[in-house]
């Protein structure tokens, strides 16, 4: 009796089991036929990451800083030549050189844009340019929370406005780029050097200026004082024409977009007025 029974037990849970397989298997078809009849493939597995080290780009960065960058040249098309964007979601404007003061003011006195930390000027010299020296404005929002960069031009004779009446911190600044580079600033309050000695001649940042300068310093025993004598060199330069190492590997020398443009509409022009 008791075999009986537990071989009735057994039929009963056999036969529960296959209505549940069966019940699942009807389910699945029918969800698969719901969505078209096709089973959902796995998703695709993540890019290979070359460049860890490299700041990843932010779609959604980028496209405010464009717009943004694209209000700021509506507002003063007659100075920003251009709006770029760099590889490490930056915003960069390029105006002319006597767009400095109006532009800057418009930085930091405009509601929506309050760059009131300047944060550093840098200079840069390229003599293949026909206008050598670049000049860098660096500014911070702390209301935005957001960095932007100013870029302008000049050349050897040309000089620059000076920002010391918008910010007076840009003083020694460009007092080093005065001494450095050799780039004039009107109305500056104390243009003079700020890095070299009294009497230095030339300015070492500048690309033509000789790596063994022009000058000597050194401590004279007899005269017990530091005296400044014009350079000599005990022997000629000697000069290693040696392949870099770096040119085995093609792979690095891939040149990479340093900056994107973003389109700007071009200022209107007067309109002439009409002959008679």
């Amino acid at each position: 009796m008791a075999s009986n029974f537990m071989r009735r037990l057994g039929t009963l849970a056999i036969s529960k089991g296959i209505a549940v397989r069966t019940m699942a298997t009807s389910q699945s078809r029918f969800m698969n036929t719901v969505a078209g009849g096709t089973t959902p493939t796995p998703p695709p597995p993540p890019p290979i990451e070359t460049r860890p080290a490299v700041r990843k780009s932010d779609a959604l960065e980028r496209q405010k800083l464009s717009e943004f960058g694209l209000y700021v040249a509506e507002c003063l098309p007659k100075y920003i030549q251009k709006v770029q964007i760099t590889a490490g979601d930056e915003l960069e404007l390029l105006i002319a050189p006597e767009g400095v003061i109006p532009v800057i003011s418009f930085l930091k006195d405009h509601t929506n844009c309050q760059f009131t930390n300047l944060t550093d000027i840098a200079g840069m010299d390229v003599p293949a340019r026909k206008h050598r020296f670049e000049l860098i404005y660096n500014f911070l929002s702390l209301r935005y929370n957001s960095r932007i960069r100013v870029k302008t031009y000049t050349d050897e004779l040309t000089p620059i406005d000076s920002l010391c009446g918008v910010f007076k911190g840009a003083n020694w600044y460009e007092r080093e780029i005065w001494d450095m580079f050799g780039v004039f600033f009107s109305n500056h309050p104390d243009l003079r050097r700020i890095l070299t000695d009294y009497g230095f001649e030339g300015h070492p940042f500048r690309k033509d200026f000789p790596l063994s300068g022009y000058v000597e310093v050194r401590y004279d025993d007899e005269q017990k004082r530091v005296v400044v004598e014009k350079l000599e060199l005990a022997q000629e330069f000697r000069k290693f024409d040696l392949s870099s190492p770096w040119e085995q590997f093609p792979n690095f020398q891939q040149q990479i977009q340093a900056a994107e443009e973003v389109p700007i509409k071009p200022s209107p022009k007067p309109e002439s007025p009409p002959k008679k």
